[in-house]
């Protein structure tokens, strides 16, 4: 198979489908048959029958006889636990989220972005939290969340446009759901430094997400909070909680600033400058350029900063 007929010269289709078929495990204890598989990235049965023979091979998938059925393998498992130890800070962003928790009925989470989806690293909720039950690894659609629209909302919109683009090819419903949202989400994430998303996931969820930037991951990550929607209206949400939402997310950007991120190769040192924003009276932080983007990019407040590959 040639990359070319994916539409993008730079990207190897098999690698590509491989990672598809890894994605539908959705948890540690997921079973599926290749059909299964096949329905759920779209793939020929074959060509999901040779992927999942390669990748049991490579001890990133076990094949359980009895059942005819694939689960994760010790490999994906010792690999993502590697990067998960490498992100040396998750009990400090813990903490934080439980602080958000412990003062509002939801759920508090810390998600970064795996192609149309965002995924739980981290989560903390409050003991009466109530309609959401989302735990580390769970995955959340990008274009019915809180969490997924702030994302979107952060990227420079040539990028942003494409990603919608490529979703509107692969995922119709969720971009049509995100198109006519998406200008509104960023002039409101300029403004005020958040995302809100109401209903749009489930008609008794309601959410509100920061999105910031991490030099670990080189893209942006997310804290956002899922609460019912009979509790916290859209009005209740912008005056009680994303107040909190903002706090946390320049505390948790703090963090990442700080963290060694030393198994991240292409992290880029950066230098916080103190930056004013009109934002409960706050004084929010932000990165200075670094030398490769100093030619070429303007600093900006932390709830719009920027990456060197094409996101602002």
């Amino acid at each position: 198979m040639l990359a070319s007929e994916t539409g993008d010269g730079d990207v190897i289709q098999v690698v590509s489908r491989a990672f598809d078929v890894l994605r539908c495990f959705e948890g540690h204890e997921a079973r599926l048959g290749n059909l299964e598989i096949s329905n759920r990235c779209g793939l020929p049965r074959s060509t999901v029958s040779r992927l999942t023979h390669t990748l049991t091979r490579m001890g990133q998938l076990v094949y359980l006889p009895r059942d005819q059925k694939y689960r994760i393998g010790p490999s994906a498992v010792a690999m993502g636990t590697t990067m998960m130890k490498g992100l040396q800070l998750r009990n400090l962003i813990r903490l934080r989220l439980q602080d958000v928790a412990d003062q509002l009925p939801g759920t508090v989470g810390f998600v970064i972005p795996d192609r149309f989806q965002m995924v739980y690293l981290e989560f903390a909720r409050a003991a009466n939290a109530l309609g959401l039950h989302e735990t580390t690894g769970s995955r959340i659609s990008m274009a019915t969340t809180a969490a997924g629209h702030a994302y979107t909302a952060a990227l420079d919109p040539a990028v942003g446009d494409a990603l919608i683009a490529e979703m509107e090819r692969e995922m119709p419903d969720g971009a049509k759901l995100l198109t006519p949202r998406i200008e509104a989400n960023r002039q409101h994430l300029r403004e005020h430094g958040y995302v809100v998303a109401c209903g749009l996931w489930s008609p008794h969820i309601n959410g509100c997400a920061v999105p910031l930037w991490s030099p670990q991951y080189q893209t942006y990550v997310v804290t956002t909070i899922g609460l019912l929607s009979a509790m916290y209206d859209e009005k209740r949400l912008h005056r009680e909680v994303a107040p909190q939402m903002v706090e946390l997310g320049a505390a948790l950007g703090s963090l990442l600033e700080g963290a060694d991120g030393d198994i991240f190769s292409n992290r880029l040192d950066r230098k916080s400058l103190p930056v004013t924003v009109h934002n409960n009276n706050k004084i929010i932080k932000t990165e200075a350029m670094n030398d490769l983007e100093a030619g070429t990019r303007r600093p900006r407040p932390a709830r719009s900063v920027r990456a060197g590959d094409g996101r602002r």
